[in-house]
């Protein structure tokens, strides 16, 4: 028992000091964006630039395949992407986060959550650089206008980013330990890509036995309550139960994880 308990206060001891060290993982989670685009003349705006080219490609092509009016589709596209490009790469670098982090983890003491911390922090300066591509086209679509939900926007986002911590935090040690599982999840995501609402309008499914999905859908729901406000509208009380839920039953279940098998990651490397 007194073993279990002093396992426990460890898992519990490492999220807390990963927290506290924010300043740390911050400057590592920048350093990693600079480093990737390292003499190169636009530097991370190249995410940015390359994300502005595939949403004006796909929103001429998806837009008039669909027959959607331009003033709706092209603001729906582009937080869907960028949304959808934030979420799918904080899952797919989870599940190598302890691993990219190999040699951190054997030579420093640190705590190991905060390389979970870092990737996320790493990802979420890249979201916010996408959204100015966002920014530019509500200029030119009037018709979507600040109000009251979209002020929802803000605990939409904490409650996907609590979210995405323990997703990444189970999957980085899953993987860690069974280096098959990237590549499951890689071919999970690209599944869920097509099953979403993103290049697609949700309002296309109403009156479709198949919109049941929609409310089986996480993915959908972790979009909705972020993506709804930003495009003036509000997210449904189901989103908002179902992520909610998300996160409490995922988080219990990650630090149980967490506390069992934290101090076989470095031997798992």
């Amino acid at each position: 028992m007194k073993k279990n308990k002093y396992i426990n206060q460890r898992a519990l001891k490492d999220i807390i000091e990963s927290n506290k060290s924010y300043k740390l993982y911050m400057m590592l989670g920048w350093q990693d964006i600079l480093q990737r685009y390292r003499r190169s003349v636009l530097g991370p705006l190249w995410l940015t630039l390359s994300m502005g080219v595939m949403i004006g490609t796909m929103g001429l092509v998806f837009g008039n395949i669909l027959n959607a009016p331009i003033s709706e589709y092209f603001p729906f596209l582009a937080v869907g992407l960028i949304l959808w490009t934030f979420i799918s790469t904080v899952i797919s670098e989870g599940c190598t986060v302890f691993i990219s982090a190999d040699s951190l983890i054997k030579q420093l003491p640190l705590p190991i959550f905060m390389h979970v911390l870092r990737m996320i922090w790493r990802n979420i300066a890249i979201f916010f650089h996408n959204m100015i591509i966002f920014l530019v086209i509500l200029i030119f679509t009037p018709n979507i206008f600040i109000t009251k939900s979209t002020f929802l926007f803000f605990p939409g986002f904490i409650i996907l980013i609590l979210n995405l911590l323990w997703i990444s935090l189970i999957l980085g040690i899953l993987c860690t330990r069974y280096r098959d599982l990237p590549q499951i999840i890689n071919s999970i995501l690209q599944v869920l890509f097509y099953i979403t609402p993103i290049v697609w309008l949700p309002n296309l499914m109403k009156g479709r036995a198949s919109a049941y999905f929609l409310d089986l859908n996480p993915m959908f729901h972790l979009m909705d309550v972020v993506r709804s406000p930003l495009l003036g509208g509000a997210s449904s009380l189901v989103s908002w139960q179902v992520v909610i839920a998300m996160a409490i039953i995922g988080w219990l279940l990650a630090i149980l994880v967490f506390t069992r098998y934290r101090a076989r990651i470095a031997y798992w490397l």
